[in-house]
């Protein structure tokens, strides 16, 4: 099979890499079913896409598909949230901005306890192109009153997400992802809802990131290190709510920050992390994420380059943040 996902007889729709984050999405849903026989999986004919094919192997009568009616599946996803099930709503990122009228009424307003998880996620996506590439769905979700925000960084944090917002009685968006993903956490790691953790210390910067981006932070880290500079790196996976306390201490102890994002760069995790501080304890703040356009096709880390979202860019960005700190702008 070519990297692509193209065999000689089309398409290939089930994802290849086993450690993608929609992946372990998939393996987790396997690995919780028998201790929480009342959530079901809702596709839109894309399970091998989201990774739920795992879900629909072994828990068929608790997988409903929908075909490509993502409206009504976020709709009948609230009706099942009133009669007691768990719903996880599964399709692409940007097919739930197609369903965002019912994910706000039947879900959000309704205040139903849904679980909405949407893979091929910003740039991510890669080579299908612009039209399927979602850069503006965390600020659509985090918008909505009442729902939790989150975008893990890892499969391990992925795995341990997708039993946290399990437990979590309301209404949750979370992030998947559809390359590999590198395993950055280590195995003594725990998620906490709400709760941003640092990963490496230091007093210069913190670079504060979400999603893919938070390898490429660390990788960021390590080149300022070469110029002696120490900086903090925070993986932020829940965007909302936000951990204020951790963003408070962070710029009183660095004194700057950098978000980096594989989202526009208005109302994700920057435009979070800079409300949160303009009411805690403003300082600068340079913002890394697709700077209000669409994007196009090419593979995920060659788009993550021309976009600006690698780690040199994080690291000129942070030099940026801590030149502003001296200037007292």
């Amino acid at each position: 099979m070519a990297q692509s996902g193209i065999t000689e007889s089309g398409p290939l729709l089930i994802g290849s890499s086993g450690d993608s984050l929609r992946e372990a999405f998939g393996r987790a849903l396997v690995g919780l079913a028998g201790r929480y026989p009342n959530f079901v999986v809702l596709d839109a004919d894309i399970a091998g896409g989201t990774g739920t094919h795992h879900f629909r192997a072994a828990y068929p009568d608790r997988f409903f598909q929908f075909g490509i009616a993502e409206q009504n599946m976020m709709a009948v996803a609230g009706g099942m949230a009133a009669v007691g099930l768990v719903p996880f709503v599964t399709t692409f990122a940007v097919f739930c901005l197609r369903a965002l009228e019912q994910a706000r009424l039947s879900i959000a307003y309704a205040g139903r306890n849904v679980k909405i998880v949407a893979s091929h996620p910003g740039l991510d996506v890669g080579p299908d192109g612009g039209s399927a590439q979602a850069l503006e769905d965390l600020a659509a979700f985090r918008a909505l009153p009442g729902m939790v925000v989150v975008s893990p960084a890892d499969p391990l944090e992925m795995e341990q997400a997708t039993e946290a917002v399990l437990n979590y009685k309301g209404p949750v968006y979370m992030r998947t992802g559809r390359s590999p993903a590198r395993r950055i956490l280590p195995p003594d790691y725990r998620f906490e809802l709400g709760r941003g953790r640092i990963l490496r210390d230091g007093p210069d910067v913190s670079i504060v990131a979400c999603g893919v981006e938070v390898a490429r932070a660390l990788d960021a880290a390590e080149i300022l290190a070469q110029d002696g500079i120490a900086a903090r790196v925070v993986n932020l996976s829940t965007i909302k709510p936000v951990d204020t306390d951790l963003l408070e201490r962070c710029a009183r102890e660095t004194g700057c920050l950098v978000t980096a994002e594989d989202h526009n760069v208005f109302g994700g995790l920057g435009s979070a992390v800079a409300e949160a501080l303009a009411q805690t304890c403003p300082c600068p703040v340079e913002f890394v994420g697709i700077r209000d356009v669409f994007g196009e096709s090419g593979e995920p880390e060659e788009l993550a380059e021309k976009y600006g979202l690698m780690a040199p860019a994080i690291a000129v960005a942070a030099k940026k943040a801590m030149r502003r700190k001296r200037r007292g702008a």
